[in-house]
């Protein structure tokens, strides 16, 4: 009787594996396991008639084991004596990363989240800021240097900018890194390669310029970040995704310090740009909703003189129509986009925040408290927690804290993983969401 040609087999550093070309299949045709039985590329290895076709791979066996149970049934299961980061260097020579990817995290969700590992960094000095890849990578700033973590945790190359501080640090896609400090440039994420160098002109000369806070359109292919310059340079530039030519510039106007912003989100729904310019760089908060259309701000706030709740972060929760902020008290405040002029409605969420049991933090390592959004869901970072908000009255859902590297200077949210940047000790938290299917690793 003839061999069923649907079976192969597979001898993996000397030890046999006996599969379907189904199976494999699995793997997706890009993939090495897909080309190898796609007869466009592969011719099979010739075989008598009562056997399966074989093939040989100098790789390592107990790795390939649990990728292949992982074709097989979906599910992800590491044996504790198997180092996850030598499984991952195998799944990456077959090119099965993104199906271990999605069966060891499900999407991010803020009430799931689980405490993956603590990273500590190289750098002799406390990290200043940290901003999340596409991919589930991310940077770390540190002064003039920035440290760059691929999603297996692997460091690559550092950015140096030659004793210039970075004002703000961005992925523009999992490949590549956007950098503003004395000017803006692209850099490679893998090899720190300087590729391009934004350009801001005015009265068609090229001007010098200091850039601050970026943000991206990715549907229209934009870059925004402000601008100060020595002439006429303050406000807003846009460039093209594309090709790195300046495109637009939104220059400010009285009572709009839009060239001094510490936070802009561009927002989908209404086209505009949110700009916030907040404490210590001014003394009152500033936040405009811009329109580069017509050139006009279309929503402003700024806190009064009386009002002692010093604003100190601001995101926009666009499916509410919304602008959270924070103040130095732990209070979550909110101001409705469709009122020009409003007040804030404040909601105190401090003895919600507080957790029982909790470490003492030192009053000199406290940092300014950071919002971020994601899901809907609204994220609060205030000392050595992060507290997760949901619903549309935004409800205190759930709170994050492990390490103790100290206070929460940073953090930031990128594909299926949560970045919490320490004061202390130059380490970083990574948090991520099991799948619901599947049992945690």
């Amino acid at each position: 009787m003839a061999f069923p040609s649907d079976r192969v087999r597979l001898n993996v550093g000397g030890e046999l594996f006996e599969t379907t070309t189904t199976t494999l299949s699995v793997a997706g045709r890009d993939s090495m396991l897909g080309a190898l039985i796609d007869s466009h590329w592969n011719r099979p290895p010739s075989s008598g008639a009562n056997s399966a076709p074989e093939y040989f791979l100098d790789r390592n066996p107990a790795c390939f084991s649990v990728l292949l149970d992982l074709l097989r049934s979906g599910e992800l299961h590491l044996p504790p004596s198997l180092p996850e980061r030598l499984l991952l260097r195998e799944a990456s020579f077959y090119g099965l990363l993104p199906l271990v990817r999605a069966a060891r995290w499900g999407p991010l969700d803020g009430n799931r989240l689980r405490y993956s590992t603590s990273i500590s960094g190289t750098a002799p000095g406390d990290g200043i800021s940290i901003s999340a890849s596409p991919s589930g990578g991310c940077c770390v700033a540190h002064g003039p240097i920035l440290h760059v973590y691929d999603w297996t945790f692997v460091e690559q190359p550092p950015i140096t900018l030659d004793y210039q501080r970075i004002n703000s640090a961005a992925f523009l896609d999992p490949s590549h890194i956007l950098l503003t400090a004395r000017g803006m440039a692209l850099f490679s994420s893998s090899s720190s390669e300087l590729l391009h160098r934004f350009h801001v002109r005015h009265e068609n000369q090229l001007r010098s310029f200091t850039a601050g806070a970026l943000s991206f359109n990715h549907t229209d292919s934009k870059i925004f970040a402000s601008c100060k310059g020595r002439y006429n340079e303050y406000g807003i530039g846009v460039w093209d995704q594309n090709s790195g030519l300046q495109t637009d510039f939104f220059y400010e106007l009285p009572d709009c310090p839009v060239g001094d912003s510490d936070s802009l989100q561009w927002l989908d729904s209404p086209k505009c740009l949110i700009s916030a310019t907040l404490f210590p760089k001014t003394e009152h908060c500033y936040i405009a909703l811009l329109d580069f259309r017509e050139k006009n701000v279309v929503w402003s706030w700024t806190d009064t003189v009386s009002d002692d709740k010093r604003v100190l972060d601001v995101v926009a929760m666009e499916d509410n129509h919304s602008v959270c902020v924070v103040n130095q008290y732990d209070d979550l405040g909110f101001l409705d986009l469709r009122m020009n002029g409003g007040g804030v409605r404040w909601s105190s969420r401090s003895k919600l925040t507080k957790v029982k049991g909790r470490r003492n933090v030192n009053e000199e390592e406290l940092c300014y408290p950071r919002l971020a959004s994601h899901g809907g869901q609204l994220f609060l970072a205030m000392n050595d927690t992060v507290s997760v908000f949901s619903g549309p009255e935004f409800v205190h859902t759930s709170t994050l804290r492990k390490s103790e590297g100290g206070a929460i200077c940073d953090f930031s949210i990128g594909g299926d993983r949560l970045f919490a940047l320490h004061s202390e000790e130059n380490v970083f938290d990574v948090w991520e969401t099991p799948p619901a299917s599947s049992p945690m690793l």
